[in-house]
C-alpha cells in the first residue's frame, strides 16, 4: 500500500474519534454551529456523516480481503 492509501484509511476513523469525543467532551463550537432547529445540526452529526462519506476505502479493502 502507498502513503496515499494509507492516508485514505485514515480520515473514516479521524472523523469518527472527533465525533465521539465532541459528543462526550462537548464543546462550545458545537453550541456555536447548532441552531436548535434541526436534529442534523452541530458537530457530531457532520463528524459522523464525514466518517460515512469517507468510508469508501475501508470498504473496497474489506472487499478485497474477503474476494482473496
Amino acid at each position: 500500500m502507498s502513503a496515499a492509501d494509507w492516508l485514505s484509511l485514515a480520515a473514516a476513523p479521524t472523523f469518527a474519534i472527533m465525533a465521539l469525543l465532541t459528543g462526550v467532551v462537548g464543546g462550545a463550537a458545537d453550541l456555536l454551529c447548532s441552531q436548535g432547529t434541526s436534529p442534523f445540526g452541530g458537530m457530531v452529526p457532520m463528524y459522523l456523516l464525514m466518517s460515512a462519506f469517507h468510508s469508501g476505502p475501508w470498504l473496497r479493502l474489506i472487499a478485497r480481503r474477503r474476494s482473496g
